[in-house]
């Protein structure tokens, strides 16, 4: 199917721009192309959700008969930015409304440990040959709704691929219960602490934890964290006893649709050099947004998930100090009602100063990172997030909690930093308002500083943020398997 050298079958249940609800997709949709240039070839399965089958072209592959919830078909097809597709079309799985994990009232499909142990089992079949003319060398699995895939090589018989599982969150970890089992496919033998069992569920993430030959993170400070509570979520003594194997390597950010240079959803583009694009995008926000336009206001931005991980309750409760010292925000998320209420009625007592959109849009995203001056991420914990990279990118400086992939990839702006050249953002120690409220201040003060400041923008867009660094630590790893007895 290719000319390249290694050959990778990826698994995920997203896939930037077909399916996305989260980094997951980003990641899984820029890898193919990233690897390309290492000489590594990716085929990607998906499910076959139907907003994925409406975007793309398809043929029929192969079918599969033995899956949990029934036989489906895999498809051939090829996605928009050119990468090579397997589709797992199985309608009785996935043809219905909603999102690729949860029903359009928010709860769980409570079929989601078939849908999911589907598309891991067919990823089984797939690196035992099943296609015609493709066998992988590697099967990659990403996060809980894939990880059952090692453990099905693993438990089955005969000659298999090498595996690696990489996790995004270890907060979400596919949990069922223990009589699914046979359903699954999985022999009551693998339900055991030295298998798939996790204080008495199933779990997914757990099963790929356990039986994959390699394990990777989305960030060296995350693989660390995790192996130690609170932030292990109870895996933290599997983790710490396959250290070995675990790695953390940082995630890239898609620098062909992260570009300030040529994005198509700013009103002009500019770069490190000429910034002037950076102001017009600014005019632009405010005016979309609703915001006064006022070039000489710090415009700060938040673009996520309104989740108590990700410290939004903390950017709401500092929304006093931002508006006392006259700043603005813009943000574009969704997530725990409260929060949504919360910055709505914010957003309504002042519209002038704070701006709200929730749900997502990806062209106002862009905007957002382009038009705003800093992008506060304020994590309890954060595997290694998009957002700061993009910020980064954008030369929107990021203000980030020291935790996981943030603390990997900006450098604080303090006295030494600055002296140095080599500040890019603000570290906030930890996440509480006492904490983000300092950061904010800080920030505030250096934006009355505007030749530092846009001297430490310039710096933070010229840190390189894309895939090359990651695909070749990507590369070593996939040797250092194939070289595994």
């Amino acid at each position: 199917m290719s000319g390249l050298s290694l050959r990778v079958l990826s698994i995920a249940s997203e896939f930037f721009p077909l399916i996305k609800t989260g980094g997951l997709a980003d990641i899984a949709g820029a890898l193919p192309a990233a690897m390309a240039r290492e000489d590594v070839h990716i085929l990607t399965l998906l499910p076959a959700y139907p907003a994925v089958l409406a975007a793309v072209s398809s043929e029929p592959a192969v079918d599969l008969w033995d899956l949990p919830g029934g036989p489906a078909n895999i498809l051939r097809a090829r996605s928009p930015s050119g990468a090579d597709l397997l589709l797992l079309d199985a309608p009785h799985l996935y043809a219905r409304p909603g999102g690729p994990y949860h029903m359009p009232d928010g709860r769980e499909w409570p079929d989601n440990a078939l849908r999911f142990a589907a598309l891991a089992r067919a990823a089984e079949h797939l690196g035992r040959g099943a296609l015609p003319g493709y066998l992988p060398d590697i099967v990659h699995a990403h996060d809980w709704q894939t990880a059952l895939a090692p453990a099905y090589l693993a438990l089955g018989a005969g000659p298999r691929p090498k595996t690696v599982v990489t996790i995004h969150n270890i907060a979400f970890q596919g949990l069922f219960p223990p009589d699914l089992l046979p359903s699954l496919h999985l022999p009551t033998s693998a339900f055991a602490a030295e298998g798939v069992e996790f204080y008495g569920q199933i779990g997914f993430l757990k099963a790929g934890l356990f039986y994959a030959d390699k394990i990777t993170t989305v960030s060296p400070s995350y693989a660390r964290e995790i192996q130690s509570a609170p932030e292990g979520y109870g895996l933290e003594g599997l983790l710490r006893k396959r250290a070995v194997d675990l790695s953390g390597i940082l995630n890239g950010l898609d620098v062909d649709i992260w570009n300030p240079a040529s994005d198509p959803s700013l009103p002009q583009g500019y770069d490190a050099n000429d910034l002037a694009g950076k102001a017009a995008a600014k005019l632009a926000l405010q005016q979309t947004m609703g915001l006064a336009p006022d070039p000489e206001a710090l415009l700060f931005a938040v673009i996520s998930r309104l989740t108590g991980q990700k410290g939004l309750d903390l950017v709401l409760q500092a929304l006093p100090l931002i508006r006392a010292r006259g700043g603005q925000l813009a943000l574009l998320g969704t997530g725990e009602p409260a929060l949504e209420r919360g910055f709505r009625a914010a957003a309504l007592a002042d519209p002038k100063s704070i701006a709200c959109r929730i749900g997502y849009d990806e062209g106002l995203a862009h905007l957002i990172q382009a038009g705003s001056d800093a992008i506060l991420i304020p994590s309890r914990f954060e595997p290694c997030g998009l957002t700061q990279l993009a910020g980064l990118c954008y030369g929107t400086l990021p203000i980030v909690t020291r935790v996981g992939g943030l603390g990997d990839t900006v450098i604080d702006a303090n006295e030494a930093a600055l002296a140095d050249g080599v500040a890019t953002g603000i570290i906030v120690p930890v996440a509480s308002q006492p904490s983000l409220e300092l950061a904010l201040e800080r920030g505030f003060d250096l934006w009355q500083q505007q030749t530092v400041w846009q001297t430490v923008r310039r710096r933070a867009m010229t840190r390189s943020v894309g895939w090359d660094v990651s695909a070749r630590h990507y590369r070593a790893l996939y040797d250092d398997l194939l070289r595994i007895a």
